[in-house]
């Protein structure tokens, strides 16, 4: 079985906070400030692993977490960075935050940061001035990035093979390869994807067993959605026929359905190479397999190679093989989403940031301001603290809060709450 899916909590490390710190020492004439920042938060970073084949790993593996940073020393001394937590996941895992930021990773070697650490907090050295000479306040560290992240696997196997239910496909592809799918007459033999390797005139092609399709699958019916999303990598398609289907089902129906389902599921898949393998051809007198691949090809016109074949006498396999060997270019080792396009080794889809906030007044009378950069900053300090209070204050009237705060009927020494946090607010 192959693990496809799952689901991690990552969470980045915490900003050290910067030291309040004065420099005292025999024989300096001049002290005054000397409190370091603090350092940065790890971040948590996906690595595309070319040894992984599945997401077996992170089984078991909920909550994630990196270092967070060290925080700062007197002499100016800043706190070391918290130590990065790499996952490693395999080629083709495409992670999705709840964000909405999705990291579509392909390439091995290829680096994707999920989760940044926090920024340290600057020591009290920063905020010395000429009016200001002997600040006693610091800032604190942040807290780092953390997100829900839904990892999934869109197998990178040369060549897929498709088709209805109990069509043989397992059976095709463990003759074929080195896989071990568990078979049996009966619908939906395989519940997972399965991959194999065949080793053919001195190379190797991954290929890819995708559970049997059923109608209404490009619209997520069975697992319809979660099956085709490990086709869209591939660079060649076997469409697997069963010669003479137990149920009764016609193989014209069965045929046009998978092919209906492909091309609605994605366009991109219908201009895919095909190749039509009939299967299980020791279940029919050998001139009715002959007839029938006679009765393909010419319904195909010859653009597609048919291939009579049988996983319990082998017959047919060598050629198919072959086929598959010759219809996947070399350059292709490194799977692509369509047959014509070559893929970044990282893509990143992530929606804007907001930088907005709001001010606003509440029933019982007080205010609160919301939006993450007014949160941000009073993150950083403790409105305790008098001085970070006008820091605080000082900053606010710069973003324009303050303004926006008397708008809606705020007065000095009114209680504002920002971020969770409440306090007297009374701008000088």
């Amino acid at each position: 079985m192959i693990h496809d899916k799952a689901r991690i909590f990552a969470q980045a490390g915490r900003g050290g906070d910067g030291c309040l710190s004065f420099r005292r020492e025999a024989h300096v004439p001049r002290g005054g400030p000397d409190g370091g920042d603090g350092g940065r938060g790890g971040d948590v970073v996906l690595v595309c692993d070319g040894s992984l084949r599945d997401l077996q790993s992170l089984a078991g593996r909920s909550e994630l977490k990196a270092g967070r940073g060290n925080h700062g020393e007197g002499a100016l001394k800043s706190g070391s960075a918290g130590g990065i937590l790499e996952i490693h996941v395999p080629p083709g895992t495409v992670a999705e935050l709840e964000d909405g930021t999705i990291h579509d990773l392909v390439v091995p070697g290829a680096r994707a940061i999920v989760a940044r650490g926090g920024s340290g907090g600057r020591g009290n050295n920063h905020f010395k001035s000429s009016t200001r000479q002997t600040p006693r306040f610091a800032e604190r560290g942040l807290p780092g990035e953390e997100y829900w992240i839904d990892l999934r696997l869109k197998l990178l196997a040369d060549v897929g093979l498709v088709g209805v239910p109990n069509a043989g496909k397992s059976s095709l592809i463990s003759t074929l390869t080195r896989a071990t799918a568990k078979v049996g007459d009966y619908p939906f033999t395989t519940l997972q994807p399965q991959l194999g390797v065949l080793d053919r005139g001195g190379r190797q092609l991954v290929l890819a067993d995708i559970p049997g399709l059923i109608e209404g699958a490009s619209e997520g019916a069975g697992l319809g959605h979660e099956f085709l999303a490990h086709v869209e990598r591939t660079r060649l398609l076997v469409h697997v026929l069963d010669l003479a289907p137990l149920d009764g089902s016609v193989p014209e129906a069965n045929y046009k359905l998978i092919e209906k389902e492909l091309s609605r599921y994605n366009a991109e898949l219908a201009a895919l190479p095909r190749v039509l393998a009939l299967s299980k051809a020791d279940l029919v007198p050998a001139e009715t397999a002959e007839r029938a691949a006679d009765e393909w090809r010419e319904r195909l016109g010859g653009s597609i190679p048919v291939i009579v074949t049988s996983s319990a006498t082998r017959q047919g396999l060598d050629e198919l093989a072959d086929a598959l060997v010759q219809r996947v270019p070399v350059e292709a080792e490194a799977p692509a989403l369509a047959a014509s396009e070559t893929l970044a080794e990282h893509q990143v889809f992530r929606p804007a940031a907001s930088r907005e906030w709001h001010a606003e007044q509440l029933e019982d009378g007080t205010f609160r301001v919301t939006g993450q950069p007014v949160e941000r900053l009073i993150a950083r300090y403790d409105v305790e603290n008098d001085e970070a209070l006008a820091q605080i204050e000082q900053r606010l009237r710069r973003m324009g809060v303050i303004e926006a705060l008397g708008g809606v009927g705020f007065s000095a020494g009114d209680e504002v709450e920002i971020g969770g946090v409440q306090f007297e607010l009374d701008p000088g």
